[in-house]
């Protein structure tokens, strides 16, 4: 079902059309390259913490019909990480699959060690590519 949520104001839904325009063109960059990119990005970002980086999520979310989507979580991830990355702070970006059949990759945010807006456990997916804040070197950092 489609994310919805009102009380953002109308800076934080300008910052997020932002940042939900820069995204759109570097999804399509191969995986691995984004993961660079945004690695570079992250760089000197200090860590963002779990309720401002869910309030980005859903300023993205309040903007953005494919972001709120359920199929959205690739464009949401990218330009949630970017309104973070803005406020002069980065959430973990990652890039995964589920943990356990059925197998389905998924793009999302983590903050404070926690899932950010979504409401499954924290196990449920296994990390391919993750991009930390501060992010200067490869893996999951």
């Amino acid at each position: 079902m489609p994310e919805t949520h009102t009380g953002t104001s109308f800076g934080q839904r300008a910052q997020a059309r932002v940042a939900v325009a820069v995204a759109r063109p570097l999804l399509l960059l191969p995986p691995a390259r984004l993961g660079r990119l945004l690695r570079r990005v992250a760089r000197g970002a200090r860590p963002a913490g779990h309720d401002r980086a869910l309030r980005a999520r859903r300023a993205v979310t309040t903007v953005s019909a494919v972001c709120a989507g359920r199929e959205g979580c690739l464009p949401r991830s990218v330009a949630t990480a970017l309104l973070c990355r803005a406020r002069g702070e980065w959430p973990t970006w990652c890039v995964g699959v589920r943990s356990a059949p059925p197998f389905g990759a998924h793009a999302w945010v983590e903050a404070d060690g926690r899932l950010v807006g979504e409401e499954l456990p924290q196990d449920y997916f296994q990390v391919l590519i993750g991009v930390s804040p501060g992010a200067g070197k490869r893996g999951r950092s």
